[in-house]
């Protein structure tokens, strides 16, 4: 992706106060962010999952905006100097530094004082794309070290090659959930008791779905799941799966000869009935291979963004069909 270099907006430095501030930097501060005329409080968001955390716990209290309109893949996001601009003057800035490098360049440059980055409230790991990579023993867990790197612009652990896509894990999801509202309240203390009430509400609904993914994946004839790019790391690691990616983290990337190769040996050894693609990446990839293995195809959705052709209206909805669908390829009861 082509990065642009981006200006700081200066224009609105009156909105604003003090430089790039995470959550562990806001701890140390007091002070609510200043409201808009409505006495909302204006949330910026990233991408859907940060979108929809904001809009889960905030509730009737803030006002979200998202920077990835829905049908645009996040990856290849470029801002527009308007949208840098309006950054300034957000009360509240909530994304995942790794999975859009022009989107946290202009977060850095806009200096709003409560923006939180989710990656600092769980543990990041490295995911590869092949077997035993996405099993319990095949992680490299002292690499989520990285991800609480220091406030000022250091790597985060996304950037040391860790997988970003921990909202596919609904305890590591619930995990950031918490760690949200409670910037939230230090963001505008006047609301503290409805976030600290609809963070638990919604950490409810992800343990909820957490427990349909363990009960519904325990009986399963193959543990192995073939899918476009490797988005689901965490979500294999937590239920005992074993992700096979035709393509790195990165659902830009081509697959290697070798690599179609070896998935088609995967496919016989393990008894995969189906190759996933997704609704916002190119299916080519996928279904040649399904066609070539002799294998169906189906979506799995790494919920990077909610649109039409989407199965679901939001994050529960189209979890609960990645369940659905993980069940019917893999054969459990």
């Amino acid at each position: 992706m082509n990065v642009r270099r981006l200006i700081p907006a200066t224009a609105v430095a009156g909105a604003v106060s003090l430089g790039l501030v995470t959550l562990s930097a806001c701890a140390g501060t007091s002070g609510a962010a200043d409201k808009k005329s409505d006495g909302k409080l204006s949330v910026v968001a990233s991408f859907y999952p940060m979108q929809y955390l904001a809009e889960q716990i905030g509730g009737e209290h803030v006002s979200v905006d998202t920077l990835t309109k829905p049908g645009v893949e996040p990856h290849d996001l470029e801002l527009k100097p308007r949208q840098i601009g309006e950054l300034g003057e957000a009360d509240y800035i909530l994304y995942l530094k790794g999975v859009q490098p022009a989107v946290d360049e202009a977060i850095t440059q806009a200096g709003v004082r409560h923006t939180v980055d989710a990656a600092t409230l769980t543990t990041l790991e490295k995911h590869g794309t092949g077997a035993g990579q996405e099993g319990h023993e095949g992680h490299d867990h002292g690499a989520g070290d990285t991800a609480h790197a220091d406030d000022h612009g250091h790597d985060h652990g996304s950037e040391a090659g860790t997988d970003p896509h921990i909202w596919l894990d609904p305890v590591k999801y619930a995990e950031v959930a918490k760690g949200v509202g409670a910037s939230l309240q230090k963001a505008d203390p006047d609301h503290a008791a409805a976030y600290a009430k609809n963070t638990d509400a919604l950490v409810k609904k992800l343990g909820a779905l957490d427990t349909a993914f363990e009960t519904g994946l325990k009986n399963a004839t193959t543990r192995t799941f073939i899918t476009t790019h490797s988005a689901f790391g965490y979500l294999a690691e937590r239920y005992g799966l074993e992700q096979e990616g035709i393509t790195g983290v990165d659902p830009e990337s081509e697959p290697s000869p070798a690599r179609i190769k070896e998935l088609q040996t995967v496919a016989r050894k393990d008894k995969v009935s189906t190759v996933f693609f997704e609704t916002l990446a190119s299916d080519k990839t996928a279904k040649t291979l399904a066609k070539d293995t002799g294998l169906k195809t189906d979506v799995l959705d790494p919920l990077e963004g909610i649109t039409d052709a989407s199965r679901g209206d939001d994050y529960i909805e189209v979890m609960t069909s990645n369940l659905a669908a993980l069940k019917k390829a893999l054969g459990a009861k």
